[in-house]
This record gives structure tokens, C-alpha cells and sequence, in this order.
């Protein structure tokens, strides 16, 4: 089983894996499937995501963020981050 290495690997390990699920949900509309397995898979794909911007996010806290606190700029860094959050959110 593969195992990535690092935050980009895993980042891009997780798109991939949706990229298939999204894939597969295509198939599924057009084979006329059932719509409530289509739902179940196209949720699948949404979560996996959400995921993922939650692995970004924390990489980007961790990493840029940081930088930008400790070079003084921290309340444009935090601005940057609660905008992202309120997306998000909505």
C-alpha cells in the first residue's frame, strides 16, 4: 500500500483518490444508476475534499502562516486565514 511522504504527497494523494471517486460518480450518471447511489458517491467526493482543504489549511497555518507572525504580519496572516474559514463555511 502506498504511503506518502510528506503534506504535498499526501495532498496529492488525496486529489487523486477524489478525482477518482468524481470519476466514477460521472459513470454512474450516465449509466442512469440509482440516485440515491449516485448521492452516496458524489458525498464520498465532497468529503474527501473537505478533507483535503483541512490538510491544506493546517499545512498552510503551520508553514505560512507562522512565517508571517513571527515576521510581524500576523494580523493580515490571521484576516487571510478567517476569510478562508468563512468561505468555508457557507
Amino acid at each position: 500500500m502506498y504511503k506518502p511522504k510528506n503534506t504535498r504527497e499526501r495532498i496529492t494523494h488525496r486529489l487523486k483518490i477524489s478525482v477518482g471517486q468524481l470519476k466514477k460518480v460521472i459513470e454512474m450518471v450516465e449509466s442512469n444508476k440509482y440516485c440515491i447511489d449516485i448521492l452516496h458517491q458524489s458525498q464520498a467526493v465532497q468529503k474527501a475534499l473537505r478533507e483535503t482543504d483541512n490538510l491544506v489549511l493546517e499545512n498552510h497555518l503551520n508553514t505560512c502562516a507562522a512565517e508571517a507572525i513571527k515576521k510581524g504580519r500576523g494580523k493580515e496572516a490571521i484576516a487571510e486565514v478567517m476569510a478562508v474559514v468563512k468561505k468555508l463555511k457557507s
